[in-house]
């Protein structure tokens, strides 16, 4: 009896355009070198009847929020645009889209100024064992699998009919309501959900062919991982290159201007552009050598 509920209650769901948003918390250790540095991000998968996205609700509300102000000024009219970012942005910038049937997986994320759509290419390989216990007010069972170069332990209930997960994960008998690593890295918990019209989840704002913002906004490339990894690879090596490259192209442009600033840790501004390359690829290297313990090992070698 409790099944034919669920069922009759997912087909309500869909069949009234609505979504069913689940909340994660979402534990991680950034530094492999600093295991007491726990960070905390509370993550969205919002789930309809043609898919799932997951993402971060603390960059969300602030991608909206500042797109909203950006279109305010753009609509002022007056050719200055000025966007200041909330503090609290969100400390997990990607995010990962499914579509159903078929399960097609992309994990959308930036490197330096561009954005790209990353098709993947390995589904989740599960071994489901015998063991159970309850997670949260779920009954859940375990299953285990190695993906993205990790092994992963993941616990999913069959009270709640959707056959998917946090991040790339899917495929299970039912949805995954904690996931980890085996070394303790990388968390994901479900804390709650809710029912929402389809039209609260809020959609990608395409910016003025002029107007180019880092974070918000712009048009997907979409590759392959092996391109992705060749692209990681090349930022790496130089972070400023994809800034250098576009003021060149643009330099002789009489009606485009491009500048670059920065802010350095004391609050100064910097604009001369060979100092915030410099800025940038220190500050860069910085914040790689602090997260080198990344969700997905193996897209990142």
């Amino acid at each position: 009896m409790k099944n034919n509920i669920l069922l009759f209650l997912l087909l309500s769901v869909l069949g009234n355009a609505q979504v069913n948003r689940f909340f994660y918390e979402y534990k991680f250790i950034p530094d492999s070198n600093d295991k007491n540095d726990v960070k905390k991000e509370m993550m969205l998968l919002d789930i309809d009847k043609n898919g799932s996205n997951y993402y971060s609700r603390d960059k969300f509300v602030s991608d909206s929020t500042s797109m909203a102000d950006l279109q305010k000024q753009i609509k002022g009219g007056s050719g200055n645009i000025s966007v200041n970012r909330k503090e609290n942005s969100g400390q997990v910038s990607y995010k990962v889209t499914k579509t159903y049937p078929d399960f097609k997986t992309f994990l959308l994320t930036r490197v330096s100024m561009d954005q790209y759509k990353v098709k993947e290419d390995q589904k989740p390989e599960w071994k489901i064992l015998s063991d159970k216990q309850k997670i949260g007010e779920y009954n859940a069972q375990k299953a285990t699998t190695s993906y993205g170069g990790r092994d992963w332990i993941a616990w999913f209930t069959t009270d709640i009919p959707f056959q998917d997960g946090p991040y790339k994960f899917y495929g299970l008998p039912g949805l995954i309501v904690k996931i980890e690593d085996t070394t303790g890295s990388h968390i994901m918990t479900l804390v709650g959900n809710k029912k929402i019209e389809s039209s609260s989840t809020g959609s990608e704002t395409e910016l003025p062919g002029n107007v180019r913002l880092v974070g918000i906004g712009g048009k997907e490339i979409e590759i392959t991982k092996d391109q992705y990894k060749k692209v990681w690879k090349a930022y790496v090596n130089d972070p400023a290159k994809n800034m250098r490259e576009m003021m060149m192209r643009n330099g002789g442009d009489s009606n485009t201007k491009i500048s670059f600033r920065v802010k350095t840790a004391d609050g100064k501004e910097i604009s001369d552009p060979n100092q915030v390359f410099r800025d940038v690829e220190k500050r860069t290297k910085e914040t790689l050598a602090k997260n080198n313990n990344p969700i997905e090992p193996d897209l990142v070698k």
